[in-house]
């Protein structure tokens, strides 16, 4: 039976979620599958990808072939560089020692970027909203100097009336 991993969709129209799964090539694509591997979702910026390693490691070993797209899920995660580690280790080209600390240095890499992603983000959201509020400030400013002369110039012409009231009962 020729297995593939592939993606599931799911979710509503224009905002899709998928699950990873490994399914049988010849089942449709949201249809029967062996085994559920993880979830993937595009819509958060980074997209938020949770995916089991070891059990996608245990298919690859088994013969599963991934999707295009799969594959770059797998390789995000570090799914194929653990394969390719497992096959040096049964090749004796590694210990099992220092396959699990390669992975474990290449996931700390993986995450300090996906944190430093994640802050510029979040620095370039907060300068977005310290030059809306800026600019916020900069026409509401504008607007008030423009109504104070309207302002002092009915002051000005309420006095008027006023002092030839005063005028004319003087005389």
């Amino acid at each position: 039976m020729p297995v593939k991993i592939r993606l599931q969709r799911h979710g509503k129209k224009g905002k899709p979620y998928y699950w990873i799964v490994a399914a049988d090539s010849r089942s449709k694509r949201d249809g029967k599958y062996l085994e559920k591997l993880g979830a993937y979702n595009p819509n958060t910026n980074p997209a938020t990808v949770e995916l089991d390693v070891d059990g996608a490691v245990k298919w690859l070993q088994n013969g599963a072939q991934p999707t295009d797209t799969a594959k770059n899920l797998l390789s995000y995660k570090g799914a194929l560089l653990k394969n390719h580690l497992a096959g040096g280790v049964r090749k004796g080209a590694l210990t099992e020692e220092q396959a699990e600390a390669k992975f474990t240095a290449w996931l700390e890499e993986k995450a300090n970027k996906i944190q430093a992603k994640a802050d510029g983000l979040s620095e370039a959201e907060a300068k977005a909203k310290a030059e809306a509020l800026a600019a916020e400030k900069a026409v509401n400013e504008a607007r008030i100097a423009a109504a104070a002369p309207v302002v002092e110039e009915e002051v000005a012409e309420d006095a008027a009336p006023e002092e030839a009231k005063a005028s004319n009962e003087e005389e």
